[in-house]
Parts: structure tokens; sequence; C-alpha cells
């Protein structure tokens, strides 16, 4: 069996924002110059260890020590480290990195990491053709019509507050007004076909290494996964088969059923998956769920582009009858995501991880 697990997924995003801390994360399409709204590769990652971890009864996601340093007066942000340990389970498939230890006197200064055994894509757009970015006009946040139960307060340069005399002279004096209405930015959206891959490494997600030349673990944690019964083989230290067999299925379920958790409420969309595709063959997976340049033209005269889900030897695809709604006459079956999640769960648990 080949070592490597490949999946495809094309999912449809509606009026959305993937991320709200800068707005929504665009890139401009060099062939067509469009430009295209992304979620990177790390939001879908963290996404699907949110769903992996929150599958598994009693499991957390490691802690992370956030680090501030005094200096004078002042608190200064260095690196937050993390456990670097494999018995979490989020760091055991999601890897780690800390550049350095986080006091003078931690056992195993200096870089450990471990690169995860999950290689994953930005979620970006199927085709340039088939998904836009909208910009949002200004709208206001309104509360003119119950003035008594929404107060204005207004401060100083000092972040002082000005009393009700200050306030009332202010404004008579400079003719202004205290209005319950403020004007909000416009923000762009996300609309479209969008696809995402994940590469799963099978020889190392269940595993870490021993080498102490390049270190994925402090000495302190090596010895106690021996004392844990990890099974040593080959430079490598071995997950136990009850750990594995309690991941797995929820490891399956993650790669399926994910979802984004960090967009706003006002800009959810449940991006519905409408294909999956399944193959031990990285190339295999771009023409299963591909999309073609139609010989037809827009309404406006332009180029026009249609989805494409094919079936071909050596990828197992899965299509949810969501995809009716993009690709006329396809196949579809409504336990298409369960069939594909049951397809991933036999394939990680037919390798053999102590070979």
């Amino acid at each position: 069996m080949r070592s490597t697990l490949y999946l495809r997924g094309l999912r449809q995003a509606d009026h959305t924002v993937f991320a709200v801390a800068d707005g929504q994360k665009t890139y401009r399409d060099p062939i067509t110059g469009r430009e295209q709204a992304y979620s990177s590769g790390q939001q879908v990652k963290r996404s699907i260890l949110d769903a992996f971890v929150s599958e598994i009864d009693g499991e957390k996601r490691a802690p992370v020590t956030f680090v501030r340093v005094k200096d004078g007066n002042a608190l200064k942000s260095r690196e937050p480290w993390s456990e670097c340990d494999p018995t979490y389970a989020d760091q055991l498939v999601g890897g780690w990195m800390r550049a350095a230890a986080r006091t003078a006197d931690t056992e195993g200064g200096g870089v450990i990491k471990r690169r995860s055994p999950l290689s994953i894509s930005a979620m970006r757009p199927l085709h340039p053709l088939l998904a836009r970015v909208d910009e949002e006009k200004v709208i206001t946040f309104d509360r003119r019509d119950d003035a008594a139960n929404n107060p204005v307060v207004v401060v100083d340069k000092d972040g002082k507050e000005l009393s009700a005399d200050e306030v009332e002279a202010f404004v008579s004096g400079n003719n202004r007004t205290l209005t319950r209405m403020q004007f909000v930015g416009g923000q762009k959206r996300a609309y479209g076909l969008f696809v995402y891959d994940v590469a799963i490494d099978l020889s190392r997600l269940f595993s870490v290494t021993t080498d102490h030349h390049d270190p994925e673990m402090t000495p302190g944690v090596l010895a106690r996964l021996r004392e844990e019964d990890w099974i040593e083989k080959s430079g490598r230290l071995i997950a136990p088969k009850e750990r594995r067999d309690a991941l797995i299925p929820a490891l399956a379920h993650a790669l399926v059923y994910w979802s984004i958790t960090s967009n706003q409420a006002r800009t959810y969309s449940p991006l519905h998956t409408l294909a999956l595709a399944l193959s031990d063959r990285a190339s295999l997976l771009g023409s299963a769920i591909r999309a073609d340049l139609s010989e037809e033209e827009t309404a406006w005269g332009g180029e026009k582009a249609e989805p494409v889900i094919e079936a071909i030897d050596g990828v197992n695809v899965f299509v949810a009858p969501s995809a009716r709604g993009f690709i006329p006459g396809i196949v579809a079956d409504p336990n298409a995501l369960e069939a594909a999640r049951k397809a991933i769960e036999e394939a990680l648990r037919a390798y053999d991880y102590e070979a």
C-alpha cells in the first residue's frame, strides 16, 4: 500500500468572509487578472484540527503558553511555546515548533520541531471564472429609534469623560449633534466554488522520531513515551494501537465535516460540500474534480467555465446532491459524505503503522 493518502474537496461559498482579522484575504489571478478570495492552508488546518479534537471524548487541544518579558515598565511579547508533546491528539496530527526554551533552566533548549503528517493547501477557487469577490457597500449601525436606551459618551483626548454640562456647551457652541448612528465600512465577500487538497503521510501519522541530532521532543518527553508503551521501531516511537484506534474515526470525521469557525456570525456560510475525491495518487485528483472552459460565452460575451466531477480509475469520487445545482444530470448520493468518511477511515485502518 502506498504511504500517502490524498483528498480533494469541493465546497460552495455564499456571501461570506473566510477570516475577519484583516477582512477577506484575496490574491490576483495572474491569467485573468481577477481578484480571488481564499482561505489559507493554516486556517483550513486549524479548522480540521478543531473538528478532530471535538470528536474525541475528553480530549482538549494542547495548551499554549504566551510569554511576556518585563522591560522596565513595559511588557514585550516573546514567541508562545507549546508542549511539543505527541500525547496530545492535535499535536500528534498537527505537528509543532518551538524555537527556544521557555526559561533559561528549561530542559531541551534550542529548536524543537515536528512537521505535520498532514499537508494542507489553501482553499481557493476551483477556477477564476467560478468564484468572485464583491465589495459590500457601507452600512450603518443605527439606534436612533431608541435614543433613551442608547447613551452617547463624549471623552477628551486623554480619555476623560465630559460631564453633561460640558457636552451641552460643546454641542451648542460648535453646532454639533450627537447621533445614535455610525457608519460601518464595507467588507469584501466571497462567493463561488472552492477547492482544497490534503495529503496524509501515513508513515508518520502516528509516530515521532527518536533522532537526537534533529530532535522532535525533549529527552523527558521521549522517556515518558517509552514508559507509556509507545512502540519503538526503526528510529521512531509509534503510538499504541489503542490510541490509534481512538484517533482514526475522529480524523476521518474531521477531514470530511470540518467547518471554518473563525468567521463572524453575520458572514456565516455553511460551505456545503459538493464532492470529495480520494486516491493514493495526487495527480489524479485534479482530473476528478476540475473546471473546463466552455465553448459557450456568458450573456455579456465573456469566457465561461463549468465545474466537472468525473469518475476516474484510481480515484473514489463522492458526490453530494448539492452538486446538482451546478452540474446538470450528475449522479449524486444523499449519503455521499458519510460514504467518504467511511472510505477514509478504512484507508487509515488498513495501513500497517508498525511495519
